[in-house]
């Protein structure tokens, strides 16, 4: 499923609900585009788990849990939680 993963796909939560757009996957987690980040969080790359991933369908990245828990899973670039 990884490779199917590719940049400027839009990723989203079980739910339908925009989470983010894909710049890369690095490693065993896709890096989020720094124009996803918000509020004191703007500005600097996210990323979330490959783990999460349920499926890759179409130019859609859709995540296993909803959109308002899956921006809780997202990881700063050291790999700790994003503190909302």
């Amino acid at each position: 499923m990884q490779r199917k993963i590719k940049e400027s796909m839009e990723v989203i939560g079980a739910d339908g609900v925009h989470v983010g757009t894909v710049d890369r996957v690095e490693g065993e987690r896709i890096k989020l585009k720094k124009s996803d980040s918000f509020g004191r969080h703007q500005g600097h790359h996210h990323y979330i788990e490959l783990g999460f991933v349920a499926g890759v369908e179409g130019d859609k990245v859709r995540l296993s849990a909803n959109a308002d828990i899956a921006v809780t899973l997202e990881e700063e670039a050291n790999g700790r939680p994003v503190n909302l």
